[in-house]
């Protein structure tokens, strides 16, 4: 196995063509989105990640948010099979990518669902958001998959975002953050360590390792808060891809080398 490696997937060419579900259809200007994956990824490389492109799928405008199409728990993955049909093609080269690493490769099955945005890892607490695009028998699955290797699944209600990481992330401590208006003020679940942050797009974060933490550009008293707390934050700016309700976590898979890392 590799150190960390993120996995990402290159815009297509109907990449304006994505799915929104909880937001208003704005344009989407391709040349932007496609230099501002490349500052993302670049952003990885500069943190002493090794990046490792996904086969392209471009009959898939969703298929950049390639964390959607699987979940990575220690030496495992599990291919997703997506509550949006559209999106079920993308999974082959995922898969492809997967095998590439030598993880051990699980399916979720019909008539299961499941995207990877609604899985987020904190330790060996993975919690899974009941979602628009997950359902009950794919939590099943993902439990049968992941709790062998130690893995603790806590099912999470969504209902005001797509997937539970549009909601709430977490920092390296495992406190978790999330924007009230789309979580609840309390949360309508409880974590055992929650941070409120000001703005939507603070609410996503990717840790890079130590206290470097990515976020949105878009979230810039986010990134002020979370330096009070002893972070680096990593600005980037994505707001092409947040336009199709994307954030810094779905444009890339972490395979990290150390099991109780949050994802």
């Amino acid at each position: 196995m590799p150190g960390r490696t993120a996995l990402i997937r290159r815009p297509g060419p109907r990449l304006a063509d994505g799915l929104v579900t909880h937001i208003a259809r704005a344009p989407v200007d391709a040349a932007l989105a496609l230099q501002q994956w490349e500052d993302y990824c670049r952003a990885l490389r500069d943190h002493g990640w090794r990046t490792v492109e996904v086969p392209p799928a471009d009959d898939c405008p969703d298929a950049v948010f390639v964390e959607d199409a699987m979940v990575v728990f220690r030496t495992a993955a599990l291919i997703a099979r997506s509550g949006a049909p559209s999106r079920r093609p993308e999974t082959a080269g995922a898969e492809e990518a997967a095998e590439a690493l030598g993880l051990t490769v699980h399916r979720v099955r019909a008539p299961g669902t499941l995207d990877g945005g609604d899985v987020l890892k904190i330790g060996d607490t993975v919690y899974v958001g009941r979602s628009g695009r997950t359902d009950a028998d794919g939590i099943r699955q993902l439990r049968a998959a992941f709790e062998p290797l130690g893995a603790r699944v806590v099912p999470v209600p969504v209902e005001k975002v797509l997937h539970l990481k549009s909601a709430v992330t977490a920092l390296p401590d495992g406190t978790v953050l999330g924007h009230p208006p789309l979580v609840g003020e309390p949360p309508a679940f409880t974590f055992p360590r929650f941070l409120p942050v000001p703005e939507e797009p603070g609410a996503h974060v990717v840790l890079l390792g130590g206290p470097h933490v990515l976020l949105s550009a878009n979230a810039p008293r986010t990134a002020a808060l979370l330096a009070t707390r002893g972070l680096h934050p990593v600005p980037v700016d994505i707001g092409e891809f947040e336009k199709l309700e994307g954030c810094v976590t779905c444009l890339s898979v972490r395979v990290r080398d150390l099991p109780d890392a949050a994802g």
